[in-house]
């Protein structure tokens, strides 16, 4: 992708997603609402979100008042300060901003000992200011500022994804500036502040109220680095899910409400939420993205006898839900550089007896589906893409889960969006919904108790629904994180000798689900002793699919195709989790350098 345009892209999720998840934060007017918002430190204390429940809370507004009173040498503009006037900050400044965000920080009875926050969020530079940062009540437990800084920074990092954390700080306020240092603050810049005063209110402002005037203070600009971790006591994973205040708000109220007449609320949220951003009009939840490839199969009627075309790099599962309708699997290659279901050997294996093709879009890439269509078309076979691992991921512009008849989605809980286990059967034709919609409800006549056909319990819950739908209103922003995984990987595996990174083919937007490396045949030691290796320094790795033709289940013995063979013999997933840091895909990068001795 164009670099411009994909930094405009960028730029576009980041603000959208800072702006729906600030005002999220701020829409809590219960309590539980609050509770699940807010960000635990290890000792019981918490980072409580300020919110429309806030609003008019007398306690609250008294408290900050006394506060601000306490600490006005460190604000740039001081005032006298009353209870109406902090209400008013607070309404209009904070709650009603949609730019800043502002946390209490409690003990662990939600008593509040200060607050800090972030303004400034919405910007083309994707940066965030941290502000009003105030300890409010003297003598708490050592430490726990800072704590509940580098809480808010990693809060920070995982919801918003910011590429800049920075603060400013008056010159003469050394000991705040010193308390910045230690936490990994370094001055940016330094810029004159110059006295002004209207009647009982003084400002320090950047510019001269006359030609003469001379600067009284500074703002120093401090900008944030994330300390290297020095040494890596935990495993840095192959995947995991990013699960934040929103998934556990939805959750809790599905817990808490949605049974009875409410049993299917999110459910039927998820569903329409999910076909628009795919861009469809019919969506089923379900158990599993198998299950969804076993209904899809049989709304075809797809049975004994039939062949179903699939990619010999793939999870099983594509292949079993072909047994699962008593059809045959055939096994067709895939093509070198987007390791997805090569149209030339696809076109190779169609015979009399071939029903369906299932095209993998396999680790977040799409397959060349304009080739597969075309193919398939010609030979009057129905299509059913495995798009399991590719929400979001594109074919010249379009999502992947919009070119078959029928499309699956995973939300096993290493895929970018999760419900722990849960899949997703989309279509665009009314008649093929209508099909697959009375298998997955085990044959029933819709508004009855009546069975008339065979059917399947291939349900998703609502509880697993409320956790889907906090992942879809994220999802923009999880892809962009990927890719920006991606792009870390790129800049310190490029000149490294001996292996090459998977990278998007030009018509593609792959979502780097699992950033993938394939090992050459000069390397200085093999694909499984790399991985050995790495597991030696805490760097959890897996390989690549092997060709699952070779798998005795089958039973046949056949050849792997050659392009398969040779991936899954050489290919391998790195660390991918959509929370890692950048140091940690550093470390992981240096350590593959130093076992190659590259």
């Amino acid at each position: 992708m164009d670099f411009i345009k994909a930094r405009q892209r960028r730029v576009t999720v980041y603000k959208e997603n800072a702006e729906r998840t600030l005002a999220f934060l701020k829409n809590s007017r219960r309590i539980d609402e609050l509770a699940a918002k807010s960000l635990f430190l290890n000792e019981g204390e918490c980072l409580v979100p300020i919110g429309e429940i806030h609003r008019n809370d007398e306690t609250l507004l008294e408290r900050m008042k006394q506060w601000r009173e306490e600490h006005a040498d460190t604000f740039p503009t001081r005032f006298p300060v009353t209870r109406e006037g902090t209400r008013n900050w607070l309404s209009s400044q904070v709650l009603d901003n949609p730019s800043r965000i502002l946390f209490l920080l409690t003990d662990p009875t939600f008593h509040a000992l200060g607050h800090l926050g972030y303004a400034n969020v919405l910007n083309d530079e994707m940066s965030v200011e941290i502000d009003n940062v105030m300890r409010g009540v003297p003598n708490v437990r050592p430490g726990l500022m800072a704590r509940a800084m580098i809480a808010l920074m990693e809060w920070v990092r995982i919801e918003l994804g910011p590429e800049r954390i920075f603060l400013r700080v008056l010159a003469d306020n050394s000991r705040a500036r010193r308390f910045y240092e230690r936490l990994g603050f370094s001055v940016e810049k330094e810029t004159p502040l110059f006295r002004h005063e209207s009647g009982s209110t003084v400002s320090f402002l950047p510019h001269p109220a006359n030609e003469d005037q001379k600067p009284e203070n500074a703002f120093i600009h401090m900008v944030y680095h994330r300390p290297a971790e020095k040494k890596i006591s935990r495993p840095i994973l192959t995947a995991g899910p990013s699960i934040t205040g929103r998934e556990l708000a939805y959750v809790s109220d599905a817990v808490r409400t949605g049974w009875n007449q409410n049993w299917a609320g999110y459910l039927n949220r998820f569903e329409q939420s999910f076909a628009e951003y795919i861009g469809v009009k019919y969506a089923i939840a379900t158990s599993s993205c198998t299950g969804a490839l076993h209904i899809a199969l049989a709304a075809l009627h797809i049975g004994p006898g039939d062949e179903v075309i699939i990619p010999e790099i793939t999870w099983v599962a594509t292949a079993n839900a072909v047994r699962y309708v008593g059809a045959i699997p055939i096994f067709a290659d895939v093509e070198k550089n987007t390791w997805c279901l090569d149209p030339q050997s696809f076109q190779e294996c169609i015979t009399p007896r071939t029903k369906a093709v299932i095209p993998v879009h396999l680790y977040g890439h799409p397959a060349r589906m304009e080739h597969i269509m075309d193919v398939a078309d010609s030979h009057g076979i129905a299509v059913v893409e495995d798009a399991a691992p590719s929400i979001g991921a594109e074919y010249n512009g379009r999502r992947t889960g919009t070119f078959g008849d029928f499309s699956a989605f995973s939300f096993q809980g290493a895929k970018l969006a999760v419900t722990g286990e849960g899949g997703m059967l989309l279509t665009d034709e009314e008649s093929l919904f209508n099909k697959a919609h009375k298998i997955w409800d085990q044959g029933r006549v819709p508004g009855t108790f009546w069975i008339d056909s065979d059917g399947v319990k291939y349900k998703m819950s609502n509880i697993q629904a409320a956790l889907g739908l906090a992942q879809l209103e994220r999802v923009s922003f999880l892809v962009t994180a990927k890719r920006r995984i991606h792009a870390w990987y790129e800049n310190n595996l490029s000149d490294i000798p001996y292996i090459s990174l998977f990278q998007e083919a030009s018509w593609a937007y792959s979502i780097y689900w699992m950033v993938c490396i394939q090992l050459h045949d000069s390397a200085p030691l093999s694909r499984d002793g790399l991985m050995t290796a790495l597991r030696e320094k805490n760097i959890d790795t897996r390989p690549v699919f092997p060709p699952i033709s070779q798998y005795p289940i089958w039973g046949k013995n056949s050849e792997p195709k050659p392009n398969a063979n040779k991936i899954g013999q050489t290919g391998i997933n790195l660390p991918s989790g959509v929370n890692l840091t950048q140091n940690e895909v550093e470390y992981v990068c240096q350590a593959i350098r130093m076992v190659l001795k590259a």
